[in-house]
């Protein structure tokens, strides 16, 4: 089968995993501070936390963010983890509608839904494509609410200029194995704020003000440590650091990649009257995630595509339409009706040539 995801590895992550192992030092120590500084100067922020999972950043950062206890407006089309988070802190998830060509929030229903009681809103880029991020801060600003962005789709990607994950208040970001940056596992929360940034440090690390790595720097182990409040083992370390730094190294050159293999499906299938392409906003360059077509008879074409030895998904099952989102349900006409007609097709790095004719051929070969 061609997979639908793979990540990019060569001898150059091999040879960076031999650096903690022969320093002995593989929890979180100097790779992960390096990996850091280097993922906030990429971002073009001030600082970078790693931490152990996209998941884990949606968590801290919406604890950060103070949601407890309010509203937060969301997206039902994600991974569970984004609304999971929203419940983690005790608030309660609002789910606005999307837009039917981007699947991305839709900023035109989110001021609708704001109340008394709403903190914050959390947008996610999917499958790579930014929000409309002007119009999301000018709302979030009118209300004065917090802007949470989830870049797990985005790493590399832009809005008008700017890398997402340094345009909202705080972002949060994902180096799970089939992400484009890809650490097998592990996350990243990016903020400008020097107060929030300490705070984050000591929550993915139990609370404790002061992390083994930095005990370790003098000439002597420094033993103490305070805790202020009940953190969480959610911290990253040195191993998919590691990983993590060549692969940033080469993520615009992975994801200039990405956009051509985009390229070849969308010329394609420009004359498939079937099939709808996802669209790239005039204000957005896209990390490319994902590539989404949308399909009338799309279970249809899934089973074709498995039967061809192609693999495809379906991104995502609209969150508030699972069972342990039912005290949320509202209803949101687009996301209902356009889940399912959209099917993911493969998109990675290293696809071949001959794998990307041959996705094209099945695809334009389906009779429907």
């Amino acid at each position: 089968m061609i997979p639908l995801f793979k990540p990019s590895y060569d001898e150059q992550e091999l040879e960076a995993l031999k650096q903690p192992f022969a320093s002995g030092w593989i929890g979180l120590g100097p790779k992960t501070k390096e990996f850091e500084e280097k993922f906030a100067q990429f971002i073009g922020i001030k600082h970078a936390v790693g931490v152990n999972s996209g998941t884990a950043a949606l968590h801290l950062a919406m604890k950060v963010m103070d949601v407890a206890g309010g509203e937060v407006i969301t997206t039902p089309i994600t991974f569970v983890s984004t609304n999971h988070a929203i419940l983690y802190n005790d608030a309660i998830p609002v789910f606005a509608d999307v837009q039917a060509d981007t699947l991305n929030i839709d900023a035109d229903k989110i001021e609708p839904l704001i109340t008394s009681k709403t903190n914050a809103i959390v947008v996610v880029h999917y499958g790579g494509y930014a929000c409309d991020m002007d119009k999301i801060m000018a709302i979030a600003a009118k209300y004065n609410l917090k802007v949470i962005e989830d870049c797990a789709h985005s790493c590399g990607g832009s809005y008008k200029g700017r890398r997402t994950g340094s345009i909202g208040d705080i972002a949060c970001f994902s180096f799970h194995a089939v992400k484009n940056l890809a650490c097998g596992e592990g996350g990243m929360i990016t903020v400008n704020d020097a107060a929030l940034d300490k705070r984050l440090r000591a929550l993915r690390w139990l609370g404790i003000t002061k992390d083994t790595w930095n005990r370790a720097k003098g000439e002597a182990y420094s033993w103490f440590y305070n805790v202020d409040e009940v953190g969480y083992k959610a911290h990253l370390n040195d191993i998919p650091a590691a990983l993590g730094l060549v692969q940033l190294a080469k993520l615009d050159k992975l994801n200039n990649r990405r956009r051509d293999i985009v390229g070849m499906y969308n010329k394609a299938f420009a004359d498939l009257d079937w099939l709808i392409r996802p669209v790239e906003k005039d204000y957005t360059k896209s990390a490319f995630h994902n590539y989404v077509v949308k399909i009338k008879k799309r279970d249809k074409f899934i089973q074709y595509m498995a039967d061809k030895g192609i693999s495809t998904g379906v991104h995502y099952y609209p969150n508030h339409l699972y069972s342990v989102y039912k005290p949320y349900y509202r209803k949101l006409p687009i996301a209902e009706s356009i889940w399912q007609k959209i099917v993911t097709l493969p998109l990675f790095t290293d696809l071949t040539l001959s794998e990307i004719n041959y996705i094209i051929e099945s695809v334009v070969n389906f009779s429907g």
